[in-house]
């Protein structure tokens, strides 16, 4: 993974006219630093993924078991879970989360995303690096281009054809949407190695191609066509629709910075374009830990299990200086982030 994102956290953007530099994050990172909350646990990620790896296991072994008949179908659902599993411990890696071992840190993700899912972990990395560094900047951050979905009314009114009526009716159709979303980051992803150095290409594209030839090879010489062609679609529906709802909620409706307006520092940058989501342990798990965005975009490369630690000192720490800190339920945060949609393409339903 590109040092960028990772390095952030230690080494933020300049901040705030008006401030010294580092003014408003500086003490907040020494108080984490001296806390040990930016140290690894290569513990806790062996054993998640020792244990992620034995459910992958397990569902593999009872599509074999079961065979052809639709009951085989059922276990669609929880290879989904699974997946996202694996997609999240792919995403720690790329933030070196898991180790500060350039090398290491790749394998993972070359294992988790190529091998395992069929995404590209170089494309990933490159895309979310950018996410990273300008959350929510309509300019610099790739998740908010306008594409499918659009998130100013400013893009909105580019839109013309199929691509108006989605539009304005983007918030209807977001969950729906999500259903392809498995697909679609494979496609993404193939399309990339045309980005990617002729050494990263072979290695990649080896992988991707492993995986999607393993991944047929299982459906097909364990059930019928028309079995295994019902088992991939409910697997990749369900897979895109948990990442959907893990995405959801981290971003959309939060602030955009103004393209031509004073430059926020990364305190304020990652703070208030960032929503986290209120849970126990179950919220936790199910979000991959990306229910504490705040303290993941502040931190990145912190370790998930850090992150429930850390909220009280940011908390704290935003409290003291003003800064707004959004932090929501479950439901209100997808209700949030709808009816940014919904507002986005009102406009055009008014036609």
């Amino acid at each position: 993974m590109p040092d960028t994102v990772a390095a952030v956290a230690e080494h933020p953007p300049a901040v705030d006219v008006g401030q010294s530099p580092g003014s408003g994050f500086a003490p907040l990172l020494r108080v984490v630093r001296n806390q040990g909350l930016l140290e690894r646990r290569r513990g806790w990620y062996a054993l998640t993924i020792t244990v992620n790896a034995l459910f992958l296991a397990a569902i593999v072994t009872g599509v074999i078991l079961l065979g052809n008949t639709w009951w085989t179908t059922l276990l669609a659902a929880p290879l989904a879970v699974f997946s996202a599993r694996t997609a999240f411990i792919g995403h720690d890696a790329g933030h070196s989360q898991i180790t500060a071992d350039r090398t290491t840190g790749r394998v993972i993700g070359l294992i988790h995303g190529n091998l395992l899912l069929g995404m590209s972990y170089g494309w990933w990395n490159d895309k979310h690096n950018r996410h990273h560094a300008n959350p929510n900047h309509i300019d610099k951050d790739p998740d908010v281009v306008a594409d499918v979905l659009v998130f100013t009314g400013e893009q909105a009114k580019e839109r013309a054809g199929f691509r108006r009526w989605l539009t304005r009716n983007q918030a209807w159709l977001f969950f729906p949407l999500t259903l392809l979303e498995g697909v679609a980051l494979k496609v993404h992803g193939f399309r990339d190695l045309r980005r990617q150095t002729p050494r990263e290409r072979a290695v990649e594209a080896l992988l991707l191609i492993t995986h999607v030839v393993a991944y047929a090879t299982l459906l097909l010489t364990s059930m019928s066509l028309g079995k295994a062609l019902a088992f991939a679609a409910l697997h990749q529906a369900l897979f895109g629709l948990h990442l959907g709802m893990a995405f959801a909620p981290n971003h959309k409706g939060m602030e955009m910075p103004d393209p031509d307006g004073e430059r926020w520092g990364h305190l304020q940058r990652q703070v208030l374009t960032s929503r986290n989501i209120r849970g126990a342990v179950l919220t936790d798990w199910f979000f991959g830990g990306l229910n504490y965005q705040i303290e993941h975009h502040l931190f990145p490369s912190m370790p998930r299990p850090h992150l429930r630690r850390v909220q009280p000192l940011v908390r704290a720490h935003c409290r003291e200086l003003g800064i707004p800190y959004a932090e929501t339920g479950l439901v209100d945060s997808y209700r949030q982030a709808l009816r940014h949609m919904y507002e986005v393409g009102e406009p055009l339903r008014a036609e």
